[in-house]
């Protein structure tokens, strides 16, 4: 218990949550560009949440907050994590679907971004006629990668949540 307690003080929580985002977007990368498999507009979604734990991770992290300064940044952190869950649900849900209520496919991403499409109406499409979305191209373990983005949030958000609860805000310098 004493170990874990020490994992969970100072900046490293940050780190560790930092370092996870970026292992994983860097999968979602090399999924794209060297395995070749094509991201729907939920996976991209899905990665802004990923980015948004990053970056408020990594100025955590350097700023080595108190108690009040980890709950601060904890915050955006968990609303980027909560925005990963919700969109990383939605896929899962989606490919659980059978094949005769999976809704149509919309534009691709990048289309409605070339189009001029609003963020507002690229959320809109992406959740609501996603259809390609339901395609599982990627599977380890029986589980899709949507499937396995969603455990990854809600076990970075309970971290996170563990560490601002019990983790100690920085060690004590002896002089």
């Amino acid at each position: 218990m004493k170990l874990l307690l020490n994992t969970l003080d100072g900046r490293r929580p940050f780190l560790l949550i930092a370092l996870a985002c970026l292992s994983l977007l860097g999968y979602a990368y090399y999924a794209e560009h060297v395995l070749g498999l094509e991201p729907c507009p939920l996976c991209m979604l899905q990665r802004l949440g990923f980015i948004g734990m990053l970056l408020v991770s990594m100025v955590a992290a350097a700023h080595s907050p108190g108690r009040l300064g980890r709950r601060l940044y904890s915050l955006p952190i968990l609303l980027s994590g909560g925005w990963g869950v919700t969109t990383a649900y939605r896929h899962v849900w989606l490919q659980s679907l059978p094949e005769d209520e999976v809704p149509d496919c919309g534009p691709g991403l990048e289309f409605m971004q070339d189009y001029g499409f609003t963020w507002t109406e690229i959320i809109t499409e992406a959740f609501t006629g996603a259809g390609q979305c339901a395609e599982v191209d990627w599977a380890f373990l029986g589980l899709s990668m949507p499937a396995w983005t969603l455990i990854w949030y809600v076990g970075l958000l309970l971290f996170l949540i563990v560490a601002v609860i019990w983790g100690r805000p920085s060690r004590e310098i002896d002089t």
